[in-house]
């Protein structure tokens, strides 16, 4: 079968996903359509199509372990100049994706690895664009606020034309988080068994 490239992310919901894709797009990314808006649990990483079975079952195995929580986006930030990027903060939730990455990059699991930068949940809104972009970028969306349910995550696969694709869906049992109020339970994620 090949080698594939595969990610796996928590995708951000409508309405939030489109409006957060077309800004990305407003400010100049070129690959804003071919990448749906998500917080990533695995980065890009190429694999034996083969075992894509295997890393499924995984994933199912994942997603059981884990449990409903609430997600919350507040503000930007950015990685630069380490790394050209601004993105939207995750303000709740963190916690939670922190564990879901580590569980499915798990070093017993079929796509074990290293990453290049320590884990920091975020949603790319501008990527390897001009620096005054990148300003707008940061400047524009200071003031964007979302929250969900998260209910589970999703493994995706970039075709040959760059464009991300979802495979399949990883629901969490048990019953839907609603988001907290900034106020009431900031910052907590309820998915650690």
């Amino acid at each position: 079968m090949g080698t594939v490239t595969i990610g796996v992310s928590i995708a951000v919901p409508e309405p939030h996903g489109s409006l957060l894709q077309e800004r990305r797009a407003g400010f100049g990314d070129a690959a804003a359509h071919g990448i749906p808006t998500h917080i990533t649990l695995l980065p890009p990483t190429e694999v034996d199509g083969g075992q894509l079975p295997a890393i499924e079952a995984h994933l199912a195995e994942v997603a059981a372990t884990g449990r409903p929580f609430a997600m919350r986006l507040s503000g930007t930030g950015t990685f630069r100049p380490l790394s050209p990027v601004v993105f939207v903060q995750v303000v709740e939730g963190a916690e939670a994706c922190t564990w879901l990455q580590k569980q499915v990059r798990d070093a017993s699991g079929p796509v074990a690895r290293e990453l290049q930068f320590p884990y920091h949940p975020h949603v790319t809104v501008a990527h390897g664009i001009a620096e005054e972009a990148m300003d707008r970028a940061f400047a524009e969306l200071a003031d964007y606020e979302a929250a969900w349910p998260c209910t589970g995550f999703a493994l995706y696969e970039q075709g040959a034309d760059g464009i991300w694709r979802r495979l399949r869906d990883f629901c969490f049992p048990g019953p839907t988080v609603p988001p907290q109020s900034p106020r009431r339970g900031a910052g907590r994620a309820n998915s650690t068994p």
